[in-house]
């Protein structure tokens, strides 16, 4: 086939441009047409022809407009990523075609006759999906079942966690040498001690919650908030220790990580639910939420100090003898030479450790917390909404890939910024 297409094109390569680009847009807008139109613009063409003609018209225009170089920004990149063979083209064609036509039906399924309406099952009368089910369970789904009455608490929490996070771009330039120490360790506390003592209460004149009642996806923030802000610190002393001169804290650091990192999240979730209280004396009470974030923080930070590690290892040898011919010692080196230029190498890294993190929380739900994922298991197998479970789970979806889509942009950004030629 490439050197039949080959053998179509002329010799002027703006020409070649011009046919390509009308084939490929004639092929999409045939499918398009079809699709949303239901519109057949070939049907007068014999059956099996009439079916692959998008395709092989397509093809052939991807054919027409594949050289090194034409000048025009969106087709090199085109060529550059997506129409570099035959054989890709032929997948990026399927892959359009695909998204054309499951366009129509899942619009109509989602919006055109989807109900809102109503706050009860029978208000659920069309065909399309049922949206007055997350509507009435919307509270549930965000808090839990967490009181009514008490949600405020909860939302002032989070606004006071977030207010505080921001407290840094208010530092004068004296104080700025301070920032680490007050996002590692100060900021953590204080955070842990508003979340813990603002939303369970039983102090300060507040009715006490059980972390039993907490859930939905606030409880999914509050688990990635403190397992990402703890794993962190935790992988990047893991990861030194892995590189340390010292036998005794390089072999802990090595059994620790590879431990962690060799038995499922699942299997630390029962341990910290079920095993871990059993170690503990009589009259020692800790919490399960408590226990819980503590597991997953021990987990993830495993994974952590394994991404950093790769930051420590490729920088050259150079920066560390260039630290230490200055007269720095082993930690002002790390901290103000080494580890700033590694953690710039890994943002993507540790970016993805994050985010896996992130969509790890709804396994909390087999130790009886029912974060987002948890919520929504208990709102389909009510008897009042049962068959409902696929607008659940769209919904938790779209809020999740919501959530990993933000944190994605800004770790890019992030890396952006920070970005050196080397």
């Amino acid at each position: 086939m490439k050197l039949s297409l080959n053998t179509l094109k002329t010799d002027n390569p703006m020409t070649n441009i011009y046919i390509g680009s009308l084939l490929f847009i004639l092929s999409i807008f045939d499918v398009f047409v079809y699709s949303f139109l239901n519109l057949n613009i070939t049907s007068f063409l014999p059956g099996n022809l009439n079916i692959f003609f998008p395709l092989i018209i397509g093809l052939i225009g991807l054919s027409f407009i594949r050289m090194e170089y034409t000048g025009i920004k969106f087709i090199d990149n085109l060529n550059k990523h997506i129409n570099t063979t035959n054989f890709n083209a032929l997948l990026t064609l399927l892959i359009i075609f695909t998204v054309l036509k499951a366009i129509p039906p899942a619009l109509s399924w989602m919006i055109l006759d989807a109900n809102i309406s109503g706050e009860t099952k029978e208000a659920c009368t069309g065909t399309g999906a049922c949206w007055t089910y997350i509507k009435v369970w919307f509270k549930r789904f965000m808090y839990g079942m967490y009181p009514n009455e008490l949600h405020w608490r909860i939302n002032s929490a989070f606004i006071l966690v977030i207010a505080l996070g921001f407290v840094g771009y208010f530092f004068k330039e004296n104080l700025k040498k301070y920032l680490a120490l007050y996002y590692v360790i100060i900021y953590p506390i204080i955070a842990f001690l508003i979340i813990y003592y603002l939303i369970s209460g039983g102090s300060f004149g507040l009715v006490w919650v059980e972390t039993g009642a907490w859930g939905g996806l606030s409880l999914t923030f509050i688990v990635s908030f403190f397992c990402l802000i703890f794993c962190f610190p935790l992988g990047m002393i893991l990861a030194l220790g892995r590189r340390s001169n010292l036998p005794a804290i390089r072999y802990i650091s090595i059994c620790y990580i590879e431990f962690w990192r060799g038995v499922p999240l699942i299997t630390v979730l029962f341990m910290s639910s079920v095993m871990f209280p059993m170690f503990l004396p009589e009259d020692f009470f800790m919490d399960k939420l408590v226990r819980v974030i503590i597991a997953i923080t021990l987990f993830e930070a495993a994974y952590c100090a394994e991404v950093i590690r790769g930051g420590l290892q490729a920088l050259p040898r150079g920066q560390y003898d260039a630290a230490k011919s200055l007269g720095m010692g082993y930690w002002k080196m790390h901290i103000f030479v080494i580890l700033p230029q590694a953690l710039k190498l890994v943002i993507p890294g540790i970016a993805n450790t994050f985010l896996a993190l992130v969509k790890d929380t709804p396994l909390i739900f087999v130790v009886g917390l029912a974060e987002l994922a948890g919520m929504l298991a208990l709102a389909k197998t009510n008897p009042k909404w049962l068959g409902f479970a696929m607008e659940g789970y769209i919904f938790a979806a779209i809020i999740f890939w919501i959530i990993c889509y933000a944190m994605s942009k800004y770790s890019y950004n992030l890396e952006q910024k920070y970005k050196t030629e080397r």
